[in-house]
């Protein structure tokens, strides 16, 4: 037997909190719901205070898919949501995500509806998440929009995984440059530095560059570790204002060697198929337009999005703003024109979706293809720039000797 701590309310809202001596949080519950109470949070009283590290305990985006389509499932079948959350608790294995849809039960244990329940935890549940869940909750779809909004985070994830998988092989080969090329300068360097002082003479410059560049990384190789957080940290809350935002995301888009161009397409991407399933779940247009823009991850295309909901606010069109965003191509453009026209605008949001999903796969095998010369020029570069400052002086002292 367990104690547990309880906070509950009655019928006329009164609240009422105590302890209980149970078997497990499901005992208690119906011991307080025989009482006529409503259950607001049971905690053990005697829980233990674990160290929680968030990069270890975080909810990954296919533990909350599997939970989604868990949940569409048993929704589907005739399952209360109530119940059906009490499963998806008992049988989650991510503790953060269990912990969270615990709170969800709970409020909506308390009269809740589901999507207000999952609105207050918007780190785990976007806006996306919770309006397609609002919208089928008001059409009585909700299992469609759940199944909905499990292939919209699936998509997502699968074009994350993909470009990730491109860039894995690059990274690894400069971090594997970049480890040779301190460890020559710390442990090379040092031992021709003792050779030039029996030479005596001035050193070229290149060799005074390298070799001042070692005493530094030897010397004060902990400023270089200090400079690197603090460059990174500097850089990510510049990245946080509103100008940092702005300037940083127009810059992603103009990054030379096709990565631009990935960048667009893979925003182009996210935001046709976040559109297109808001539109097809049935969620209004104003509300799919601002969650749309909300959750497109760059700049440019908010700021699109913020003309889009002007333009339609004022009995205008979607496509019609589109055109003065370079972001946007023409061809994305004249579809959602046609899609207005016709009334298909999810099926053309979807086609545009799809078709640069495809694109942004063959640009980043193309990519692998661009970096791959450019990767070995570079890594060449750098380690014969220690190869020539070396030698250099010994050329000088064998010159002299003729």
């Amino acid at each position: 037997m367990a104690t547990y701590v309880f906070k509950a309310m009655d019928l006329t809202g009164a609240k009422a909190t105590g302890e209980v001596e149970a078997e497990s949080k499901q005992v208690v519950t119906d011991q307080l719901k025989q009482r006529g109470l409503i259950v607001l949070d049971i905690a053990d009283k005697h829980a233990s205070k674990e160290i929680e590290i968030p990069f270890l305990n975080r909810i990954k985006p296919a533990d909350l898919t599997i939970m989604t389509r868990q949940l569409a499932t048993m929704v589907n079948s005739g399952m209360t949501i109530l119940r059906a959350l009490y499963v998806l608790e008992a049988q989650t294995e991510n503790e953060k995500l269990a912990t969270t849809i615990s709170a969800v039960r709970k409020d909506v244990e308390a009269g809740l509806p589901l999507s207000d329940a999952l609105e207050r935890h918007p780190k785990v549940f976007n806006p996306l998440f919770v309006a397609m869940t609002r919208a089928g909750e008001t059409g009585g779809v909700l299992d469609s929009a759940l199944i909905r909004v499990a292939d919209q985070l699936e998509s997502a994830d699968s074009l994350r995984r993909q470009v990730k998988a491109a860039m894995a092989y690059p990274i690894v080969v400069m971090t594997f440059a970049f480890s040779v090329l301190i460890a020559l300068v710390v442990f090379l360097v040092p031992v021709f530095v003792g050779t030039f002082k029996q030479f005596g003479g001035d050193l070229p410059t290149i060799t005074k560059f390298t070799v001042g560049l070692s005493h530094a990384m030897t010397g004060y190789w902990y400023a270089f570790i200090l400079g690197g957080f603090g460059i990174s940290w500097a850089f990510k809350n510049w990245k946080r204002t509103d100008g940092g935002r702005k300037t940083w995301d127009t810059f992603k888009l103009r990054i030379p060697m096709k990565i631009g161009d990935i960048v667009q397409k893979i925003a182009l991407a996210r935001w046709s198929r976040t559109l297109s399933a808001l539109v097809s779940a049935g969620v209004p247009l104003m509300q799919a337009l601002e969650i749309t823009g909300q959750t497109a991850g760059n700049w440019c295309i908010e700021k699109a999005m913020s003309d889009v909901i002007e333009s339609v606010r004022q009995g205008g069109t979607i496509a019609d703003p589109l055109k003065d965003a370079p972001v946007f191509p023409g061809m994305v453009t004249h579809m959602i024109g046609v899609g207005e026209e016709t009334g298909a605008m999810d099926t053309m949001l979807s086609k545009i979706a799809d078709f640069y999903e495809d694109q942004v796969a063959a640009a980043v095998k193309q990519l692998a293809s661009i970096l791959e010369p450019v990767m070995i020029i570079l890594v060449g570069g750098m380690v014969g720039f220690i190869v020539i400052s070396m030698y250099m002086p010994l050329f000088k002292v064998y010159d002299a000797i003729k």
